[in-house]
């Protein structure tokens, strides 16, 4: 087993899914309304302290570390399926530090200590979200939110 105590890696959030335009239509229900849904949210990147981890060499292995995005919004008013969340585990006496400032954002130290590195992107808007009583036919969405880097 190598000893690596000391890594450099970038981590990404998921990204938020779209919204989506979307008309209810049924046969005997000629104006049935907007029924977009909303996208997901996108996963969140997350070190979690473990004794059962000696070193960081899984965690060097990977250079880029992702989470998973959020899915888009359907018709009849679904919403999209949330990102799953990245848990990257550490062992004690981690120090995180950021790359291009050498400023230590993260000193871990206790078991189970988590700390989030990155948020996940917001989801967009589907068009019901949209609707008024003055605007009962949008035909406007909002696009997810990028994750964190």
């Amino acid at each position: 087993m190598k000893f690596v105590d000391e890594a450099i890696i970038s981590v990404k959030a998921g990204d938020g899914g779209n919204g989506v335009v979307s008309f209810r239509r049924e046969k005997y229900i000629p104006r049935g309304g907007p029924d977009g849904g909303d996208g997901g949210k996108g996963g969140a990147v997350f070190l979690l302290v473990t004794r059962k981890v000696a070193t960081l060499n899984d965690v060097a292995r990977r250079h880029v570390h992702r989470a998973e995005n959020g899915r888009p919004g359907q018709g009849k008013d679904k919403t999209g399926r949330s990102g799953k969340n990245l848990e990257i585990r550490v062992p004690p006496g981690t120090v995180v530090r950021d790359a291009d400032t050498e400023e230590q954002v993260y000193d871990l130290v206790e078991e189970g200590q988590k700390s989030q590195i990155a948020r996940g992107g917001q989801g967009g808007r589907g068009n019901k979200s949209f609707a008024t009583a003055t605007n009962q036919v949008p035909r406007q969405f909002t696009r997810g939110e990028p994750g964190a880097d």
